[in-house]
């Protein structure tokens, strides 16, 4: 069944974002490929961090989150934010952007983003889901997403199995 669930999930081919955060002490980023809306009323938009990222750590004590979507023209920035470790070095120096509301970082140059006040959170795999309500966006011209067909060559930061928190046996 696995091999089937990869052939469904590599043809519906996810669109890709940058999510970025900060606390008080940290600020932090990663490309996703899990996010989407959640809610209709009220509106809520998710993202799915994997537990092995820098960003997942920063985000557990975050109050905001920004979720930027990339065109197909942004591959360096997929590339930054899905390569490289926030454990390692600083992404935002080899990047454009301003400090936002709550300190979070907010990439110049990309086509729609919406940040968001951090709402609830859950974890229960790999990845822990932070779920967010909007209180701004910013929208440009219409836009051709990156999509997860166009980085498959990309090696990610972290390997999944590198988890910050130990998986919690499900009953």
């Amino acid at each position: 069944m696995r091999a089937e669930l990869d052939a469904l999930v590599a043809q519906a081919d996810g669109a890709l974002a940058v999510v970025t955060t900060a606390t008080q002490e940290e600020r932090a980023g990663c490309l996703v490929g899990f996010h989407g809306q959640c809610s209709l009323e009220p509106f809520r938009y998710a993202v799915w961090l994997s537990q092995a990222n820098h960003t997942y750590r920063v985000a557990l004590f975050a109050t905001h989150f920004a979720v930027h979507f990339l065109s197909d023209h942004h591959r360096d920035t997929a590339r930054l934010f899905g390569t490289t470790s926030g454990d390692h070095i600083d992404k935002f120096s080899q990047c454009d952007w301003h400090a936002g509301p709550a300190g979070v970082p907010l990439l110049t140059g990309f086509p729609a983003a919406v940040f968001e006040r951090a709402t609830f959170w859950n974890d229960g795999s790999d990845h822990g889901c932070f779920i967010g309500e909007p209180v701004a966006i910013e929208t440009g011209a219409q836009f051709t997403p990156l999509r997860l067909s166009a980085v498959h060559d990309l090696q990610p930061g972290h390997e999944a199995t590198d988890r910050a928190v130990p998986n919690v046996a499900e009953p």
